[in-house]
This record gives C-alpha cells, structure tokens and sequence, in this order.
C-alpha cells in the first residue's frame, strides 16, 4: 500500500506562502520597450536562449503540478513575449489539465500584438485571463516607449480579439514622469469605456539596464488624485492575500482601476509570488541577483518528492524584501533583468 505523503508547506522565514508563481516561456520579445529590453542592450546581436535550454511543455507541466500540491493556486504565464513560443495553447491546455482541475487562476502577461492569431485557441485551452501591457493611448508616445514601427492599433485589436473570445482583459501601464505621464486620464477614460480594468504601475529599478531614476516615479498618491478628480473613487478590499494592487472603484459605476506601488508604498511584507525563468531557474524576489536550477533536477531523474522538497528549502530560506530596503538612488547590486522573468 503507497504511503500518502503529505507534501511540505511552501513558507519563506517571514510566514509567506507560495501561492503565485509567474512562469517565462521565452525571453524573446517583438518589442523593445525603454524600461525593459532597450534596444542597445537586446539589440540584433543580442544572443538569446536556445530552444533546447527552455524547459519543454511535458517538464513544465510535470513542476507546476507538483507545485500546485505543494499549494500553488495561481499561474501567470510570461516572457519576454510569451506568444513567441510555438504551441503556447498546447501548454496552457496541458496546465488547465493538471490534476484533473487545473489552477484557480490561469493567465498570461503580454503586448497583445499576436492576440488576434491566437485569442480564441487559448480561450478554448482553458486560459482564464490575459494582462495586456499599454503604456499610451497616442500613437508617438506609444512608439517612442516600445521602440517599435508596429502601430498602436495593433495592441487595441489585440484587447479586442481576447474580449471577443472570453478572455478576462487587464491593462498594465507603467508610468514615468515626462515620458507618458500626461496619458493617465486619456487610458483612464479609455478603459471606462472599454469595460477593461487598467493598473498604473510605479516605474520599477527592474534590473540594472532600464535607466531607473526616482525622479521619474510618479507615485501611486498622484495617479489617485488626478483619476479621482475626474471620476470620484472608492477603495475597494482586496479579493486575496498577496495582491499587489490597490484597487478603486468609480463611483458612477464606471468599473474599477488599480495603481501598483510597489516604490511609495513597497508591499513585500505580503508577497507571496514566485518567479521561474524560461530555463527553470526559481527566483524569490523580482529583484533577486540569481536563480535556483530547477532544470537540472527535472533532467536528472529526480522524483516529485524531491523536486517539492528543493522548491520548499529554496522559499523557506527567502527573507526578501528589497523594495522596503530601496533608498533614495534605487536599489544596488546585480538583478535579473525584467525580460528575463517576466516581471
């Protein structure tokens, strides 16, 4: 008779579980965006990961199922761009299957170009939502932060094919004073009418390469102010444990609205996201220096056990809190640059 193992609690030293795990599938992207992949540093000579170093679909299947019985309820699937990876609604298929039940929550970041292709294949695969990142409603200011030639029109089709299909739409938009800060109230209102829920993010000291200077924060207090008044607000509680954004809901009933704060108001006594690099390396923090090798273990023959154990030491070790630690010039040392793992 097999013995039940009843898997280890996955708690890092200050009592936070792990219930959030954003998983890379590429660290590729058809986008240059200034705070994250500048083009002088990702630029045509740029190496990139080969096929046959990322984790395949059958090894990434096999960890999140062990990790979900270890407690994780909550997958977001990343890159880079995570629709450059061949086959990426085969993946979300196999994920919604895990178990027999798949994760409460399955959903995926990207820059929306390639939703129209793909939108109504991963509503069917099982994906629940997708986050959309925007940071300007006219098309210069649009260009200038993603460096890119592909027109703005080609995101807003993308928002539109995944609402089309079903899919729960949130927008992300990373704001920076004298770069795209004078779009707040247009993408505020645009989302009202869209009926999509937009997050104001604080630029982040994300890795050590997207010229992060505090004076370009615009922090969360503000985007509240000018937002509210416009269209009066009301805070709203949070739905779980380990959100990260503040949410707001329009008097009027014009939706809601998130603002992230993670530089005025650092959360990380809350945080109970993990991180897995397109190679299988588990980061604890988004501004960790390294990774530990999962890779490794999934091709070394390693039982589920053993992988669940790894995993546990790795976030029962974790003491992270580098935003509560940031000073007034950002944080310093190595990071893990944004693209990498998918922020």
């Amino acid at each position: 008779m097999t013995q039940h193992v009843v898997p280890r609690q996955l708690v890092d030293r200050l009592g936070r579980p792990l219930t959030d795990l954003r998983l890379s599938v590429t660290d590729r992207c058809n986008f240059r965006c200034r705070y994250c992949m500048p083009r002088e540093l990702f630029g045509a000579d740029h190496a990139f990961l080969e096929r046959s170093e990322l984790l395949g679909f059958e090894e990434i299947t096999r960890l999140l199922g062990v990790l979900r019985r270890g407690g994780i309820r909550k997958i977001r699937l990343t890159g880079g761009e995570p629709l450059l990876r061949s086959g990426l609604p085969e993946l979300v298929a196999q994920l919604s299957e895990v178990d027999g039940c798949g994760f409460d929550d399955l959903a995926m970041t990207s820059n929306g170009v390639l939703l129209p292709k793909f939108a109504d294949a991963l509503a069917s695969a099982g994906l629940h939502r997708v986050t959309v990142s925007l940071d300007a409603l006219d098309e210069p200011t649009f260009r200038a932060m993603a460096d890119t030639l592909v027109p703005l029109s080609a995101v807003l089709d993308g928002i539109a094919a995944a609402q089309q299909a079903g899919l729960g739409v949130k927008v992300n938009t990373v704001v920076q004073r004298g770069v795209n800060d004078h779009q707040i109230e247009d993408l505020a209102a645009w989302a009202r009418e869209q009926g999509v829920c937009v997050r104001f993010i604080e630029y982040m000291d994300v890795g050590t390469t997207n010229g992060w200077v505090r004076d370009k924060v615009v922090p969360a207090e503000e985007v509240r102010a000018r937002i509210d008044a416009l269209w009066p607000l009301e805070e709203v509680a949070s739905e779980a444990a380990g959100e990260v954004a503040t949410r707001f809901r329009y008097r009027d009933g014009g939706g809601e609205v998130g603002i992230i704060a993670s530089v005025t108001k650092p959360f990380c006594r809350t945080c109970t996201r993990g991180r897995i690099s397109a190679v299988g390396e588990l980061y604890t923090c988004l501004f960790a220096a390294t990774g530990f090798d999962l890779r490794t273990l999934l091709r070394g023959g390693c039982s589920d056990r053993e992988l669940h154990d790894a995993v546990a030491d790795v976030w029962g070790g974790r003491a992270d809190r580098a935003s509560e630690l940031r000073g007034a010039g950002g944080l310093s040392g190595p990071r893990v640059e944004m693209s990498y793992i998918g922020g």
